[in-house]
């Protein structure tokens, strides 16, 4: 199919980054379409450990163009430093382009998020505090600075003299100090701008051309479905669109160019941050979990909470985004359990609930229903490696049983189940 789009079913961090590298080799494009340097995708090749956070999985790749879209907020300075990294690895990158609709997140974005976070006590999110949710807030009210407005330096010039007093006057307010001066500011993202300029063109015009001709292209969501501003556990989320519409908007393109939606579901549930978790373990099996999982957040290196599979979770995430298949991954971390245990709908107040809640205070009663599955023996590398040999025949018994479950109670096919972070750590299952 020449589109294909994946993303996070659940809280984000089911391993995205590896399954677009992955699906990268066959496409011309990738393109990454909302959300900022809060994501985190972890990429292992051979004995090397890449870790993205703006630029798309598919910049590994170095015959593919990776596209930053419009519906993204660029840090310049965070892009500037991934990019270097990778120079410094030795890394041959594919061609970037930029969206010049992205917005810019700026060093009064960081100031506020830190500062409003402290402010919301139990509300707050979590957040990264590197300014994402406030870049956004101005992109909504119409008050933010775009990726053509930072290439411009009349423009920028003219947008900042206006925003500068707005801001620093918003941040004393709240307690803290913008210890930048407007000229500072302006001198540094003005050179921001010319550094830029090189990368950015209209990506919307871009990727329906390589569409129009025919061309692979691979739509990458960051995050997942349950983080996203509306659909998601508000207000515990991200800022952005993550399910399957945000990739219209956040990359330019009508709905029927994506040709087909794949749903990444960890064969467990984690989450950096705050709010409700129903399937949460506290005990020394998510303990485990979280050890052999190396549950710690790419971006954060905060340690994520882990609980059992939530299939209403994933069931709401198939519903509005219309999964056409489903990449299975960390399957091996559950390995070596006596029992697994996946959730199958709640309890609310003695009544069954089969559908995720919009109310966090709902959420926080809901009481999950466990359907228990016997586990599967720890396994080698070469019992994995005979695995991919055979596809869905050669897995071990209790493993194929906790596939056809999953798939069963989704009705979505599970495409390839990923059994470690390497490339070649797959099992095509159809």
């Amino acid at each position: 199919m020449p589109s294909k789009l994946i993303m996070g079913t659940q809280w984000g961090d089911e391993g995205k980054g590896k399954i677009t590298d992955l699906m990268a080799e066959d496409c011309e494009l990738v393109v990454r379409f909302q959300g900022g340097n809060n994501a985190g995708h972890t990429i292992v090749i051979g004995e090397m450990t890449y870790k993205l956070h703006i630029l798309p999985s598919g910049i590994l790749r170095k015959n593919v163009i990776s596209v930053i879209g419009n519906g993204l907020v660029i840090d310049p300075e965070k892009l500037f430093q991934e990019l270097v990294n990778l120079d410094e690895l030795g890394v041959q990158k594919g061609e970037l382009k930029i969206s010049d609709r992205a917005h810019v997140i700026m060093p009064y974005h960081k100031i506020i998020d830190s500062l409003e976070e402290e402010k919301k006590g139990s509300l707050a999110a979590g957040t990264t505090k590197r300014g994402i949710g406030p870049c956004y807030s101005d992109k909504i009210s119409r008050f933010g600075l775009r990726i053509c407005d930072l290439i411009d330096p009349e423009e920028l010039e003219h947008k900042l003299k206006v925003a500068y007093p707005v801001k620093k006057a918003y941040i004393e307010a709240l307690g803290g100090t913008l210890d930048l001066s407007f000229e500072d500011l302006l001198a540094t993202y003005t050179e921001h701008g010319k550094k830029i300029a090189p990368f950015v063109c209209d990506t919307s015009v871009l990727i329906n051309e390589a569409l129009a001709q025919g061309k692979n292209v691979l739509f990458e969501g960051a995050q997942g479905i349950h983080l996203d501003i509306d659909h998601g556990i508000y207000p515990y989320n991200t800022s952005s669109a993550t399910i399957t519409g945000g990739c219209c908007t956040g990359a330019g393109v009508p709905p029927k160019s994506i040709n087909k939606v794949i749903g990444t579901v960890k064969a467990y549930t984690s989450r950096v941050g705050t709010g409700p978790f129903p399937t949460e373990l506290f005990d020394d099996v998510g303990e485990r979990i979280g050890s052999v999982g190396k549950e710690f957040g790419t971006t954060t290196g905060r340690q994520r909470r882990v609980g059992w599979l939530d299939l209403v979770m994933v069931r709401y995430s198939s519903r509005i985004c219309g999964l056409d298949s489903i990449v299975l991954t960390k399957a091996d971390v559950l390995s070596g359990l006596e029992e697994i245990k996946v959730c199958t709908h709640y309890l609310f107040e003695g009544e069954e609930m089969h559908d995720f809640p919009a109310s966090m205070k709902k959420l926080e009663k809901c009481e999950p229903v466990y359907h228990t599955l016997p586990g599967w023996p720890e396994m080698s590398p070469e019992d994995w490696a005979e695995c991919r040999k055979n596809g869905r025949n050669g897995l071990p018994k209790n493993l194929a049983a906790y596939v056809t479950f999953i798939e069963a109670n989704l009705g979505v096919p599970i495409e390839i189940l990923s059994h470690g972070p390497g490339r070649d750590e797959n099992i095509h299952l159809c």
